[in-house]
């Protein structure tokens, strides 16, 4: 065990040297904006960034080729390709994403690829029905509350699965293959439902997961799934039973539009008073926030090459938001509607239910001009006439993102840093606002 610590530590120094470079590479960076212009144009909508990651691992479960379409350009996407060439996938990717393990080179996912998004967690699963064991590091990933991975890994004990910690290392090992069983989730979550999903895939027997989550982009992941040969009933709902088959075959599969990326320009054209048109989006996967969108004045079409937004006229009033699991208002909108509400007419309360350290992005909303109050897991916005420009820090993806939407309407010159935290979830994000008419241009770190 002493050797393998130490054979371990040697391989993490070697990926820690080769990684510096590209990671400070992707630091720093900020956007320059200039507020005031309605957005007006056409967006074209990316892949979801939380289907294709869940997606990208299901590679390791089979040698054969599988084939990603609609494949988002995010660091996040490219951090999952440098883990899964480290375990041993050769990838290849323009339009479309292609990626084989015809043999897996290593089952171990050291800290240095893991430490930098929670994703990586989600080679535990496809390791462990294909290998027999696997060895994750404890993840990292953004810095906005507790997740802790117990149950991930009390989904895969309910399967047969051993495991043991060491050394900031989840060990896991099934040698005699995963079985069959009933896993009960105490509570909703999207990442432990899809190693659930994946590791039953190939369990002998059936498993049922009770209580799984619903959101579009575990289906999606079940799609694919079924692609490849796994037999599963009840995708989108809180009960999924999968029979399990010997072997999962290689596919191709299109990964569905990002419903938080098509949120967050759905906002932005209601702020501006825009009038935009997202290109494959889907309005069935966004039917809360189209519903307080509709309520704040904006106006919201299915058109036939996906969405229409018209902002509306005047001041928007004042609404009440609860952050719950799918099909209720989504965690990852709650900064963006924030925003939109710092300026509307009257008082508004966001409850926040899902993450206890998600209003990270206030004070620098605040420093906008925004009067925000934070009592708890509730956050009172008093709407104000107008923001005004200022320098401001991202902390977070969706955070990071709040803020490019409140420099779009402030008076004066907004700057935005931390610019990696945007590059994790938004493709172009300031090409595609600058072709609708936004003043918003990359600029170096300052110094």
């Amino acid at each position: 065990m002493a050797r393998d610590r130490l054979a371990l530590a040697l391989r993490e120094n070697l990926i820690r040297r080769k990684t510096q470079a590209r990671e400070q590479a992707s630091i720093g960076g900020r956007l320059r904006i200039t507020g005031g212009a309605p957005l007006v144009g056409r967006v074209p909508i990316s892949g979801a960034k939380n289907a294709t990651l869940p997606i990208m691992v299901t590679c390791l479960m089979t040698p054969e080729l599988v084939v990603l379409d609609n494949v988002p350009k995010l660091t996040d996407v490219a951090n999952m390709i440098h883990l899964l060439e480290h375990l041993g996938v050769t990838v290849s990717h323009g339009d479309t994403l292609h990626l084989q393990a015809e043999t897996v080179a290593t089952v171990v996912a050291p800290h240095e690829f893991v430490r930098r998004m929670r994703a990586s967690i989600l080679v535990l699963a496809p390791l462990l029905a294909r290998c027999g064991e696997a060895v994750v590091s404890l993840p990292g990933g953004c810095e906005i509350g507790e997740r802790p991975i117990d149950l991930h890994l009390l989904a895969l004990q309910a399967l047969g699965a051993e495991i043991r910690a060491d050394a900031g290392h989840v060990i896991v090992a099934a040698p005699q293959g995963l079985t069959g069983g009933r896993i009960v989730m105490n509570k909703v979550s999207v990442g432990a439902t899809e190693t659930a999903l994946m590791a039953a895939c190939v369990a002998r027997g059936v498993t049922t997961i009770e209580g799984a989550a619903c959101e579009p982009e575990i289906t999606d992941l079940g799609h694919c799934l079924q692609a490849m040969g796994a037999q599963i009933d009840g995708l989108g709902t809180t009960t999924v039973t999968i029979t399990g088959v010997p072997a999962l075959t290689g596919a191709r599969h299109r990964v569905i539009p990002d419903r938080i990326e098509t949120g967050t320009y759905a906002v932005a054209a209601h702020m501006t008073g825009g009038d935009l048109e997202l290109i494959g989006a889907r309005g069935d996967h966004l039917a809360a926030p189209i519903e307080i969108l509709t309520a704040m004045g904006a106006e919201v079409h299915n058109t036939e090459k996906g969405l229409r937004i018209k902002g509306g006229k005047g001041k928007a009033p004042a609404q009440e938001i609860i952050t719950r699991p799918y099909p209720r208002f989504p965690t990852d909108l709650q900064a963006q509607f924030m925003t939109a509400l710092s300026i509307a007419q009257g008082t508004s309360v966001i409850t926040e239910a899902i993450f206890e350290n998600r209003f990270m992005h206030v004070p620098e909303l605040r420093r906008l001009g925004a009067k925000i109050n934070i009592d708890g897991d509730r956050a009172h916005i008093e709407g104000v006439k107008a923001l005004s420009g200022a320098p401001v820090r991202a902390t977070d993806l969706r955070a990071g993102v709040c803020l490019v939407l409140a420099g779009l309407v402030a008076t004066g010159e907004t700057t935005v840093e931390r610019l990696e935290h945007l590059d994790r979830g938004y493709a172009d994000l300031e090409g595609k606002l600058k072709a609708c008419g936004a003043q918003i241009e990359r600029l170096a770190a300052a110094v």
